[in-house]
């Protein structure tokens, strides 16, 4: 289960490697980042060490879900789900298109941050998401009131599609196709890109 499926290298950060959460073997390093006051978004503040453990193993056995563990030069620093809009509370909220995958993301909360470093593992999820053929439009649905995530993801291509309701929050739905992504990727892209 901790096998590297992706591994990106950034030009300035350096690299990325992407391999499945282990529920069991992570839910020590995933508490305590949810629980986080900087994490708050993921609305998991209150979670205890088995909420996080079941959690992530209801990820993992939802079909078209999963959840994916980031490193940076080895060291843990984000964590990423994706899943299937067409199974999930987004399914009637927009018109689901084939070739859709939503995804959400967590950068490990730090009293040190690196310039660029939420935009370097943002362009990381972004690259292992689209290295995947069948997928053609990622979509998202941060928080209203989660500003700095909306300029991120502006900055990578995505375009607001309007609020939708869903549980615990009013989200800013948007959608980014292949090509609106690989239209915000610097000319001097020579980044490794592997599955």
């Amino acid at each position: 289960m901790n096998d590297v499926v992706f591994t990106r290298t950034d030009p300035r950060l350096g690299e990325f490697a992407v391999r499945h959460v282990d529920p069991a073997a992570d839910v020590d390093l995933l508490h305590r980042w949810l629980t986080h006051p900087k994490s708050a978004f993921w609305l998991m503040n209150e979670a205890t060490r088995d909420d996080v453990a079941r959690q992530f193993t209801d990820v993992a056995a939802t079909p078209g879900h999963d959840a994916l563990l980031g490193t940076h030069d080895g060291t843990p620093a984000f964590v990423m789900e994706r899943y299937d809009p067409a199974g999930s509370e987004l399914a009637d909220a927009y018109r689901v298109l084939p070739g859709d995958v939503g995804m959400h993301f967590l950068v490990a909360p730090t009293t040190t941050p690196l310039r660029g470093f939420t935009l370097g593992v943002l362009r990381t999820v972004m690259e292992l998401l689209l290295s995947d053929p069948d997928n053609q439009r990622v979509v998202v649905e941060p928080d209203v009131r989660n500003t700095s995530v909306h300029r991120l993801n502006s900055t990578v291509g995505f375009e607001v599609v309007g609020t939708v309701s869903l549980p615990g929050k009013t989200a800013l739905l948007s959608t980014c196709t292949r090509a609106q992504y690989q239209a915000t990727v610097p000319a001097e892209h020579d980044q490794e890109a592997s599955r």
